[in-house]
């Protein structure tokens, strides 16, 4: 409830507008670009309590050390330890199975973009546990924000991104200069050795 109310008092000031989807009635990975502002995070708070989302985000282990522990939690974070990350996807496996409606928030162009390549962490997770993916989105040229469609994955890397890649091929960011073009390593052809000579 407070949450709501907070949300909707956001939304009432900000020079952002929201322009969203419904928010989705199953488990899902939350893409979130693209990433390149600090406020990125505020939007999507802001984004998924005026939807009554129960949001998860992935944060590195030392965000969650002494006072901010309880804070992060708090704010839907989870704590990845980069030497067991397997550890994860059973996590959210386990809340899929228990039938809790959350979305799990990525941000696959890594810190505030300027990188070659989205990490695959967002696509693996979704394949892994068949949750579907919900493109969420901020665009500086139209100041909106908000959830694109939910999109189930085939296993077709290349396919699928060309999808992602359609809905995201007018969205800027809050920091144009900083975007990174959706793309994974994986869509790169494996190099023939036979073929090297």
């Amino acid at each position: 409830m407070l949450k709501r109310l907070l949300a909707r008092m956001f939304w009432a000031f900000s020079r952002w507008t929201l322009a969203s989807e419904a928010a989705p009635t199953r488990p899902t990975v939350l893409v979130g670009a693209p990433h390149t502002s600090n406020w990125d995070f505020v939007l999507m708070l802001a984004i998924a309590w005026r939807l009554g989302i129960d949001v998860h985000w992935l944060g590195k282990k030392s965000l969650f050390r002494g006072w901010r522990g309880p804070l992060m939690r708090g704010l839907g974070g989870i704590p990845v330890d980069r030497a067991d990350p397997a550890r994860v996807v059973n996590d959210v496996v386990g809340q899929v199975h228990a039938g809790t409606v959350f979305g799990l928030v990525v941000t696959p162009d890594g810190t505030r973009g300027g990188n070659e390549y989205w990490k695959s962490g967002f696509y693996r997770i979704a394949r892994e546990t068949g949750m579907p993916v919900t493109l969420g989105f901020v665009d500086r040229t139209t100041m909106t924000t908000g959830l694109g469609p939910t999109i189930d994955l085939t296993g077709d890397v290349a396919a699928d991104m060309d999808r992602i890649r359609a809905f995201y091929a007018d969205k800027a960011g809050a920091r144009p200069e900083r975007r990174t073009e959706p793309r994974l390593r994986e869509e790169q052809p494996t190099p023939d050795p036979d073929a090297l000579g």
